[in-house]
């Protein structure tokens, strides 16, 4: 659970998809601006690169459970993949902003860290 201060990765991705949404009309800045302010909320890069991540897995496993629930796994397998795939490529504005969202972020000393070694 997030502590006082840190946005969880949900939040994060949330404020990526609400924010890019709302900037409809600036299509090639609208997921650099969003993917900005979920990393800086997300409050380091790879969270923020984890957040911007997250709703192409989340597409990619509903198109999946969609067509498995229609007695068609196997193509509900290769389509997820695929619809995943390029929601992914289709947010590189969302990944870059993601890193320089989170790069921006002030150090929080309550998110763990992997020790580095």
């Amino acid at each position: 659970m997030a502590r006082y201060g840190q946005s969880s990765l949900l939040a994060a991705a949330l404020w990526m998809i609400v924010v890019s949404l709302l900037l409809f009309f600036l299509p090639g800045i609208n997921g650099l601006i969003g993917g900005g302010v979920g990393g800086y909320k997300a409050g380091s890069v790879g969270r923020g690169l984890g957040a911007a991540v997250l709703p192409a897995l989340v597409v990619g496993l509903l198109v999946w459970v969609l067509l498995a629930m229609f007695n068609m796994p196997v193509i509900g397998f290769i389509s997820g993949v695929a619809v995943g795939l390029w929601a992914l490529f289709s947010s590189i504005g969302l990944l870059v902003g993601a890193i320089i969202g989170g790069a921006l972020a002030p150090s929080r000393p309550d998110i763990i860290e992997m020790p580095r070694r």
